[in-house]
């Protein structure tokens, strides 16, 4: 099978065609601000050799920061009707009420509230006012609002509010794109709510951004199945990963550590990916990113559904270094490292420089870092080191030593011996780990709810089975589907006996 990964960055677009299990051939371009430029040409330089098989490719995963960039920039959001059914209830806290002033202003297009919801056992709390649902419709469709987000009380427990909700607008809104809480958050109300906001501002931008990367593919001459990767480890058909641009949220560093386990051939360790900017730590489980369990912010909006459980610190080959006071980062040149980097005749002291001074790596003139004192040298690489110890310290889990693999374009930075690491491992292609991730993602089916009425055994056995359907739903070849992870809790304040449950399956790409 030979497959396509690519990872569209804020810096770099990496690309790496993949036959079988082998990686053969890998490229960095620089990204372009119309996106498809950026692909066409890493496209080009991976079929460069090989331009009669560009026929033969299997599938395209393409990773993009395009979605979380938009949120945290504030660009390209589309106004967004909220619907909250849960009156008389949760009233006091409207949609948007914990957002930033400056992100709220651009994607709060109106805000309505209904009577409907459920209570925490699933019973009604008052039947779905369908009029006021009706009415609001009438007005979406005047303002000519194009995107609305429907939150309900404990609607992970009992979706039907919102399914009734979301045909009510279909049906007095054509072609009004609708995005449901239950198909994104956990039972938190607001949290649940943001994301599905988030979501709905983002689908315009992902609709352009799909065709942009289809745009690419035929430029290239190549006819293969595009899939999107996702914040888990795995990918989705565009198609359908237009309608949720939210679980693209931190895909860029979740394809890092899946081409580590990847390239490392280890499936339960410590992954530190070093940018230009940034270095993103977390932890490997069985292969996959481990999940966050707690409140996400997201451009600094609270968030509660799947996202990776990550530390994101401001370290990288780009990042800027000061003697007096000695400090490393924040901020950073980035994209322009070979314009502003000493060693490329520019003015700035970067990490970067300072690798090329110790002798870290071999990239531009060293000569022109050669005044540099040996003790700035020695004290930036022992604050560098102690940021990483810190960084893997608050990421473990446990006391004993842990592997570390170090990937990235900027890991020649991660010294060999680290407090709290057993070994540090490095891999062939760690520069485009991400790319390799996107390439070698399989297909993940989830669920996380409530059963009530069953034995534990019985509710497993049933979220398996709804889990699997999902994903050959979303392209997974039925025979590869593989548990990897099951978790359970019994909920005693619950009638029923009640258990909540998640499961979540992975298998391959079904071939075309």
């Amino acid at each position: 099978m030979r497959r396509i990964g690519i990872d569209v960055g804020g810096t770099n677009t990496d690309a790496v065609l993949l036959e079988d299990d082998r990686v053969v051939r890998a490229t960095k371009t620089p990204t372009t601000p119309d996106v498809t430029t950026g692909i066409v040409s890493a496209l080009g330089l991976l079929t460069a050799a090989m331009p009669a098989r560009a026929g033969g490719i299997d599938a395209v995963m393409i990773g993009t920061t395009h979605f979380t960039n938009a949120v945290v920039q504030r660009r390209d959001l589309s106004p967004v009707a909220a619907l909250r059914i849960g009156l008389p209830a949760s009233a006091s806290l409207p949609p948007f009420e914990d957002w930033p002033e400056d992100l709220a202003r651009l994607v709060r297009g109106e805000v309505f509230m209904v009577e409907g919801g459920h209570e925490y056992d699933g019973r009604p709390i008052v039947p779905l006012d369908t009029a006021a649902v009706r009415q609001a419709g009438r007005r979406i469709r005047e303002r000519g609002l194009t995107a609305a987000a429907i939150a309900s009380v404990f609607s992970p427990l009992n979706p039907s509010c919102e399914e009734e909700a979301a045909r009510i607008l279909r049906e007095e809104c054509p072609g009004l794109s609708v995005t449901c809480s239950h198909d994104l958050g956990r039972i938190g109300l607001l949290e649940r709510e943001n994301a599905t906001l988030l979501n709905a501002c983002l689908v315009d931008l992902a609709g352009r951004t799909t065709r942009g990367f289809m745009e690419a593919l035929i430029r290239s001459e190549i006819r293969a199945p595009l899939y999107i990767t996702q914040n888990d480890g795995t990918v989705l058909p565009a198609e359908q990963a237009r309608q949720f641009p939210v679980y693209s949220f931190a895909s860029g560093p979740t394809n890092s550590m899946r081409g580590a386990a990847f390239l490392s051939k280890r499936d339960d360790a410590i992954v530190v990916d070093v940018g230009g900017t940034t270095t993103d730590i977390g932890a490997l489980r069985h292969g996959f990113p481990r999940e966050a369990n707690n409140v996400v912010e997201i451009g600094g909006v609270r968030t509660l559904f799947r996202m990776p459980d990550l530390l994101s610190l401001g370290l990288g080959g780009g990042s800027l270094v000061a003697s007096e006071p000695l400090t490393v980062g924040p901020l950073s040149v980035g994209y322009r490292l070979t314009e502003r980097g000493r060693v490329f005749g520019g003015p700035d002291l970067t990490v970067t420089d300072i690798g090329v001074a110790a002798r870290l790596l071999d990239l531009g003139a060293r000569e022109r870092v050669a005044d540099l004192p040996a003790s700035l040298v020695e004290r930036t690489l022992a604050r560098i080191a102690a940021m990483l110890e810190e960084g893997v310290d608050r990421m473990k889990t446990e006391a004993a030593p842990v592997p570390l693999i170090a990937v990235g374009g900027g890991c020649f930075v991660i010294p060999e011996r680290l407090a709290g690491v057993s070994e540090v491992v490095h891999v062939p292609h760690q520069a485009v780990a991400n790319a390799v991730g996107a390439a070698i993602a399989q297909v993940s089916g989830e669920v996380d709810q409530i059963f009530q009425g069953l034995s534990r055994e019985e509710a497993i056995a049933r979220a398996r089975q709804l889990a699997e359907e999902r994903a050959v739903r979303a392209g997974a070849d039925p025979a590869s589907l593989q548990v990897v992870e099951v978790e359970d809790l019994p909920l005693a304040y619950l009638p029923g006996n009640s258990l909540r449950t998640r499961v979540r399956v992975v298998g391959d790409v079904a071939s075309h």
